[in-house]
């Protein structure tokens, strides 16, 4: 396990710790539960977004497109 020493506004201290309070309660080990649930949903929220970023550029370049593609009913129904 890690530890981290980190720096933030007083403000953000108190509302985390408050809203901390309120969901998970008090105890030993609390906050840094809180702050490492808080960690991993941030580095999911970042993988998600860069694999969104991913596929738009692909959509944008005309991968996995049809431009271009024509096709008939018979096609179609060749197909079923």
């Amino acid at each position: 396990m890690a530890t981290i020493t980190i720096s933030v506004k007083d403000e953000v201290d108190r509302e985390f710790r408050e809203t901390v309070k309120k969901k998970l309660g008090q105890g030993k080990g609390i906050l840094g539960k809180a702050v490492g649930e808080a960690m991993e949903k941030w580095i999911r929220d970042e993988k998600q977004r860069r694999i969104a970023a991913e596929m738009k550029e692909m959509m944008d370049k005309g991968l996995y497109s049809l431009k271009g593609w024509k096709f008939n009913r018979d096609e179609i129904y060749d197909r079923i």
